[in-house]
């Protein structure tokens, strides 16, 4: 039997544990609310960051200093947070030479996911604005290549496949940014299935909701959404407008972060490409990347408060 000493003992040191164990368990709590999430990509299981980055018309600039210096940090900031999709496209104006210049010279290009597309008709044509991509981009390969908005894709989306058996790209994908293109979008993803599928979604434009997400989640198709502001529209409705009640709870501080969090809570979304030239916007945009899923209420109350 234990003498009384040994067992006050072995309480003491039980109590030590404990008080020792919730500072730790606090801390993990405290790192799962800022770490930014992922989710698996369906055709491999491979985790991609829920937050990615677009570059249309922000990375669509010159040389000057004045013009690539925010881009630098505005990229310091994503990888170092964790973050690696980059989506860009030929028809993005200087997109891709100044995403490869600047993965160049900062000898980033090994932390990124790139994404780029194909927006071309006919073979031929596509394949050289693809070897064309590749040049700008200072690469050899990318992670993702998307037919554009649907152009030719019966032909595109057969050369992509060609290039993904080359080991040009390890993904295939289509893409649109409209309500109207939607039902053609589930039609060839239906037909082609491919490892991701890009749509426009937001708490004002939740078209996809209807035939292009349950669609994805069938067949397993990753889903990128660009579009999650609505080109800003959802600003101009909240501005002079405090954040709703429950947003301190959900660990969300700005509408930027709001747009985004609703974006990603639907099941069918694997991440969300906003974009930004501004260093402090992207840092914001990226804290949308962790904290807890909304429920469907704090859904529904956005929804309300912007339509």
């Amino acid at each position: 039997m234990p003498s009384r000493r040994r067992v006050l003992s072995a309480l003491a040191l039980s109590a030590a544990s404990l008080a020792l164990a919730q500072p730790i368990r606090l801390a993990r709590a405290a790192d799962a609310a800022t770490v930014l999430q992922s989710r698996p990509i369906p055709s491999t299981g491979e985790l991609l960051p829920v937050i990615g980055m677009g570059s249309s018309g922000s990375f669509d600039v010159g040389a000057s200093p004045a013009e690539r210096d925010p881009l630098r940090e505005v990229l310091r900031r994503f990888f170092a947070a964790g973050a690696s999709l980059i989506d860009t496209a030929p028809g993005y104006g200087r997109a891709e030479a100044v995403i490869g210049e600047l993965l160049a010279e900062t000898n980033l290009r090994q932390k990124a996911f790139l994404a780029t597309k194909i927006g071309a008709v006919g073979r031929e044509a596509g394949l050289a604005q693809f070897h064309r991509s590749l040049e700008l981009l200072k690469t050899d390969k990318v992670e993702l290549l998307q037919v554009h908005s649907l152009q030719d894709w019966k032909t595109q989306i057969a050369l992509i496949g060609e290039l993904k058996a080359q080991g040009k790209t390890r993904y295939t994908g289509v893409t649109h940014w409209q309500d109207s293109g939607h039902d053609e979008l589930a039609e060839v993803v239906r037909a082609v299935r491919p490892d991701f599928l890009q749509v426009n979604y937001s708490v004002i434009s939740r078209s996809a909701e209807a035939k292009v997400f349950p669609l994805a989640r069938e067949l397993g198709v990753a889903v990128l959404v660009n579009r999650a502001f609505d080109d800003g529209r959802l600003f101009s409705r909240v501005k002079d407008k405090a954040l709703p009640g429950w947003a301190a709870e959900a660990g969300i501080d700005s509408w930027a972060q709001a747009f985004l969090r609703f974006a990603l809570s639907h099941p069918a979304v694997t991440a969300v490409i906003p974009a930004t030239g501004k260093p402090d916007r992207q840092s914001d945009n990226l804290k949308a990347g962790s904290g807890p899923t909304l429920t469907e209420a704090q859904r529904q109350s956005l929804i309300e408060l912007l339509t």
